[in-house]
């Protein structure tokens, strides 16, 4: 082994080195912080218990357990799914004439031509939202009143969602929108989260991206249209000796 990837420990012949440190590291979601001498070595500490454990597990034949065989099996067959789809995918070919193709035929769609800027007041109730609206409209700035009333996070930004394309929102947000002019105010807004009052900042016009600018967004798209061919199109070919049974 290399200078890079030295042996650090060894537990009953099962040899522990620096990769199998920094794998678990990785594997963490604040790994970074034991990126160093000391957190290397408690981290190989931790690998060593989990190895020990390991060993008295077996000993004592807890993988021959009913629950723990029930457990490997669904893990398995979970494994075995995901394996057969990246089998279907590996085979889908994608080159640049079927990317552009796709662009010119899309690009209208791939960018929407509206961009809004929009702060909102969320609450749970009708009354409450009517009640804050006529506070707004007597002279109430609308920041202010997000601040104070609203349940939504953008309520330390001033109810601010900053700038979003069209359809990014919930349907009725998205009608309580395009109901009012830039600088204006709508009346309560029912969503599945509650009542909004919106404040529409700006609309902008954008122009659609040029193919190089979004080259790698339309690929991913494409490739994500022809995998769900190819996914379906494997299953209409092995389906036809499988016996389904549906009660819904």
């Amino acid at each position: 082994m290399t200078e890079n990837n030295k042996l650090l420990a060894e537990v009953n012949g099962k040899k522990i080195y620096t990769q199998d440190v920094y794998k678990l590291m990785t594997n963490m979601e604040d790994g970074q912080r034991f990126n160093n001498e000391e957190g290397i070595k408690v981290l190989c500490d931790e690998i060593v218990n989990q190895e020990i454990l390991l060993k008295d597990a077996v000993d004592k034949k807890l993988d021959e357990e009913t629950d723990f065989v029930k457990e490997l099996e669904a893990v398995k067959d979970n494994m075995l799914k995901n394996y057969a789809m990246h089998k279907i995918f590996e085979e889908i070919k994608l080159d640049d004439s079927e990317i552009k193709a796709y662009y010119e035929k899309n690009k209208e769609n791939l960018n929407p031509p509206l961009l809004y800027e929009a702060s909102h007041i969320l609450v749970k109730d009708l009354d409450e939202a009517n009640k804050i609206k006529k506070e707004i409209d007597e002279g109430l700035e609308f920041s202010e009143a997000a601040k104070k009333y609203s349940i939504d996070p953008s309520k330390d930004n001033g109810g601010s969602l900053g700038k979003f394309p069209k359809g990014v929102m919930v349907k009725e947000f998205q009608e309580g929108l395009d109901s009012i002019e830039v600088g204006q105010i709508s009346d309560p807004v029912k969503s599945q989260f509650g009542y909004h009052l919106i404040k529409l900042e700006n609309i902008e016009n954008v122009e659609t991206p040029s193919y190089d600018e979004i080259k790698d967004q339309v690929k991913q798209r494409v490739l994500m249209i022809k995998r769900q061919e190819a996914y379906l199109n494997k299953l209409d070919e092995i389906k036809k000796d499988i016996e389904v049974k549906k009660y819904y």
